[in-house]
């Protein structure tokens, strides 16, 4: 299962949910660049940093931060960083069992066969409050209008990026969370996997 969109839109949210509720793994690869935008915050190299992260790099502490995430958005744009991280996602994805990865390129380039794919947005200033009340939460000192910058910041670059840009894959159900809760928003993305299921 492939679930994409933008930064706090819900998807990870979604992923984990309907991973749980069909037994699936879950990846969030926006970890993966995350982890790598830690270790070039810290002076290593970005080709070097992806091609040696393991799975424990995926647990340490601090990837949440905002500015690890405008590092890993940076990272991101690096084609070779990419093409390191790709045999890392496509291998869960083929995982015994099944799995459900989140990120921004997973139905269009990571796994372009998926049985299910989700685009999962959210209009920029829900998703920057909903943000902000994240890193809020987590004692990071920031303002809502701060994250609404950097946010479309990043958006830009992300869609912008000539290596496998952020949008929806041709075949993806488009679901806006703008005025869903967490529970409705698990709920037509449960239905919709459950149909593509059917079809198959």
């Amino acid at each position: 299962m492939a679930i994409d969109g933008p930064a706090a839109a819900g998807k990870g949210t979604i992923a984990r949910a309907v991973a749980a509720a069909f037994g699936f793994g879950y990846l969030d690869t926006g970890l993966l660049y995350r982890a790598v935008g830690r270790e070039v915050l810290e002076g290593a190299e970005p080709l070097a940093a992806a091609r040696a992260l393991t799975v424990e790099d995926l647990a340490r502490d601090g990837l949440r931060t905002s500015d690890v995430g405008a590092a890993a958005s940076k990272v991101a744009a690096i084609p070779e960083v990419r093409v390191a991280l790709l045999d890392f996602q496509r291998a869960f994805a083929r995982r015994a069992g099944g799995a459900v990865l989140d990120g921004r390129d997973i139905g269009t380039v990571i796994c372009p066969d998926a049985e299910a794919k989700l685009f999962v947005t959210a209009s920029d200033e829900v998703r920057a409050l909903r943000r902000w009340q994240e890193l809020r939460d987590a004692g990071e000192e920031i303002t809502a209008e701060e994250v609404l910058e950097t946010l479309r910041e990043r958006d830009a670059r992300d869609s912008a990026r000539a290596a496998a840009p952020l949008k929806p894959a041709g075949d993806a159900i488009v679901l806006d969370t703008t005025a869903l809760s967490i529970e409705a928003a698990v709920a037509a993305a449960k239905a919709h996997i459950e149909r593509a299921l059917a079809s198959r």
